[in-house]
């Protein structure tokens, strides 16, 4: 009898194992991946489903090709590149004020404990938190790690709403360029578009 139970737990675990793994694969289907061309080279990114303003916020914005023709303006290689300020679509900007503007508005926070900064992660900027108590983030300006263990310190602070999945080469080849005081790549770094490739 004890033996029969043995068996029915463990194929009772085993069921349970390869359920809980279709309905991760299922979630991964489902997750919206986009590729950001730069004049680097192609970032393939996916966005999580569990951060749903975050993910929807940013299908939206690339519909409207909002990013298309956007700079990478703060670039810090061993942390991360940046990207999303609108005001640097227009070369003869003041450049001083790149990373100050948005789309005009801000997101509720969306931590989750399951998405910290691993390499490659995909994030939202914010203002500070002295003028961003709720840690709000910004309506369009973002950020990917380029050292997971740089970017530690972020976790539960920033909202991480997805992941590479290819060209983290390209990441660091971005981190690498040269820069100015300001973090600023010296020689620009442009998105050209960005381009769903499934999903939502």
């Amino acid at each position: 009898m004890k033996k029969i139970i043995g068996i029915l737990v463990v194929c009772a675990l085993i069921i349970t194992a390869c359920f809980n793994q279709a309905q991760a694969r299922e979630r991964t289907k489902k997750e919206p991946v986009f590729d950001i061309i730069t004049t680097m080279g192609t970032i393939r990114v996916k966005l999580y489903n569990d951060t749903p303003l975050h993910r929807d916020n940013f299908i939206k914005l690339v519909k409207r090709h909002f990013f298309d023709n956007i700079l990478f303006h703060r670039v810090i290689n061993g942390f991360m590149i940046q990207a999303g300020d609108p005001q640097t679509k227009n070369p003869d900007s003041d450049r001083s004020l790149w990373g100050n503007n948005d789309a005009g508005y801000t997101l509720p926070a969306e931590f989750r404990q399951n998405h910290t900064h691993i390499k490659g992660a995909l994030a939202a900027a914010r203002e500070g938190d002295k003028v961003n108590p709720k840690k709000e983030s910004s309506g369009s300006q973002f950020y990917i790690v380029q050292n997971a263990g740089n970017c530690k310190h972020l976790d539960g602070s920033y909202t991480v709403f997805g992941e590479t999945l290819s060209g983290i080469e390209i990441v660091d080849k971005i981190a690498a360029v040269a820069t100015n005081k300001a973090d600023c790549p010296i020689t620009p770094v442009r998105i050209i578009k960005m381009r769903r490739v499934r999903g939502k």
